[in-house]
């Protein structure tokens, strides 16, 4: 048996030949008048095949590890199914984790080609990285030397045979966002994107004249597998909380999108922009955010803008394992978001098919071999952990990483430890309670971020809280750091209200130490959503000395 993630593109350049494949924003004119550039299925295929043949001229074929560093584009696209094609494994990595841990993800990974802009190419020389033996670059190809992207361009119309790659190939690695510590690169195999793949038109059964508002470069490269049109928006990819909701708006109406993909933070700020100027997204006929939970005044305020049937999914899962669970915003503000409020943590859904979702003792060492004994009482939190064909085998060079994080099972298959913790309710759905790294080890017992933090949240003043533990584990001190909102013009007033508020709830009445944080928490790099808690530590404990 063999598959290749990307055989998908041809399929669909044999289907839908015509069929707008990507579509990206390249500004606005003088005029007002807004620019796309366009690509349609065909030509889309043909593209990466030309592509797929000049990579192998210069001598990236199957097994290649190959880092690519190029800005959302018609070409990103093009030379992602390109390498694909010819077998190579991509490498995707975040330069804004900083110098340092970038050159530990890309040291690791031992690359042996780079393509990617030229300012990629600097950082590369800057980073150190003696294995690359073959650089490609779009745009002006300088000191550097190597090759340029578009002279590598082979445009003879027969298509280039894809790589029968076979489902445990090595396809990718993806780097982790690093959130609580150094980026980890997560292995896929082509068997995983098949599955992804296989999954999501499952769960959302997306049409034949779907259209993809892409806010996240690496959901969106499932667009052309999924047969979906990708919108490429004029914003900064690599800030999706600073994007600009006029312009995501725009782009949707321009093009039709029928579905779209976000961080909360870009959905938060979409919301708030179409509640302001009264605008609605008649167009859209379900909305996905992940990346870290979403508030319930998020799903609120969007809803105002969708047609009454739409929702806002919120799928959960991780770089390791992706999909594992799914629940849409009606369930969730209707049903689920009393019992958020009360403290039992945020409802992230039933385990979608072919997955299977488990509760374990939270622990922090390695566990070789699943066993049944394993699994805590029901409705008690613990860590979760999946199994399923969207498992990744492991991180690449990272032994004692895979080893804290994977689980042999009896049947052999892989059982991901997610790092957040969780319990599954009578009806069979995952509550998620945070991170495990985020958990406050008091001397009464452990205390868990969401459910502490969701009490507060509700609350008219706050915009977000972060509980934070001072001192060493098992004696921990647990802080809850306020980050206000605009409507609160009194804060002391504020934290005395807060207080009143945790005494009268069983999951928060143990916290007595409040402090209001001057400015906005810091967030992770790649959804600007989840908050960095460890890094607000040694802020809480110098405010307590």
């Amino acid at each position: 048996m063999t598959c290749n993630i990307a055989s998908h593109l041809p399929a669909m350049a044999e289907q839908h030949p015509q069929k707008t494949g990507v579509v990206v924003a390249t500004g606005t004119t003088r005029a007002g008048t807004r620019n796309y550039e366009k690509m349609s299925f065909s030509e889309l295929d043909q593209l990466s095949s030309s592509y797929a043949r000049g990579f192998e001229r210069v001598g990236i074929s199957r097994g290649t590890r190959t880092v690519l560093m190029l800005k959302p584009s018609l070409d990103f696209f093009a030379v992602v199914f390109a390498l694909f094609k010819v077998g190579a494994v991509v490498i995707l990595a975040d330069p804004r984790v900083g110098v340092g841990p970038l050159r530990r993800c890309l040291r690791e990974v031992d690359p042996e080609a780079f393509v990617g802009i030229p300012l990629a190419h600097v950082a590369r020389l800057v980073l150190g990285l003696p294995t690359v033996k073959i650089c490609v670059t779009r745009g002006p190809r300088l000191f550097w030397g190597g090759h340029k992207l578009q002279q590598l361009r082979d445009d003879r119309e027969e298509p280039f045979p894809v790589t029968a790659t076979d489902p445990d190939e090595l396809a990718a690695i993806l780097f982790t966002s690093g959130s609580t510590g150094i980026p980890k690169g997560a292995v896929y195999t082509h068997g995983i994107f098949d599955a992804q793949v296989r999954l999501l038109k499952q769960m959302f059964a997306f049409g034949a004249d779907e259209v993809d508002l892409c806010t996240f470069p690496l959901f969106a490269l499932f667009d052309p597998a999924l047969g979906m049109t990708a919108v490429v928006p004029d914003m900064d990819a690599s800030r999706p909380g600073s994007a600009d909701p006029e312009k995501l708006v725009a782009a949707i109406e321009d093009q039709g999108c029928t579905t779209m993909f976000g961080s909360p933070a870009l959905v938060r700020n979409l919301a708030n922009f179409t509640a302001k100027e009264g605008r609605s997204l008649p167009m859209l006929r379900r909305v996905l955010s992940a990346g870290a939970p979403v508030p319930h005044d998020v799903l609120e305020t969007m809803h105002k803008a969708l047609r009454d049937e739409v929702e806002v999914f919120t799928p959960y899962g991780a770089t390791e394992a992706l999909p594992v669970c799914l629940i849409g915003s009606r369930t969730i503000l209707k049903d689920t978001a009393s019992g958020t409020a009360e403290g039992k943590g945020i409802c992230v859904g039933r385990p979608v098919d072919e997955v299977t979702v488990r509760i374990i003792s939270i622990g922090d060492e390695p566990i070789d071999q699943w066993s049944d004994d394993l699994q805590v009482a029901p409705g008690e939190i613990g860590e979760i952990t999946v199994q399923g064909p969207i498992v990744t085998p492991g991180y690449f060079g990272r032994q004692d990483q895979t080893a804290l994080a994977k689980i042999h099972g009896h049947d052999g298959g892989l059982i991901h430890r997610m790092g957040d913790l969780g319990w599954i309710d009578p009806e069979g759905r995952v509550w998620m309670c945070g991170r495990k790294a985020h958990r406050v080890q008091t001397a009464a017992g452990p205390l868990f971020t969401i459910p502490v933090e969701r009490v507060f949240d509700n609350h008219a003043g706050v915009r977000r809280t972060a509980l934070v533990g001072v001192g060493d584990p098992g004696a921990q001190l647990p802080v809850l750091l306020v980050e206000p909102n605009d409507a609160a013009h009194d804060t002391s007033a504020l934290l005395d209200e807060l207080r009143q508020l945790g005494e009268r709830c069983a999951t928060t009445e143990p916290i007595h130490d409040f402090l209001l944080h001057p400015e906005p928490f810091p967030v992770d790099i790649r959804h600007n959503a989840k908050i960095r808690r460890e890094a607000l530590v040694p802020w809480a404990e110098k405010c307590l000395r």
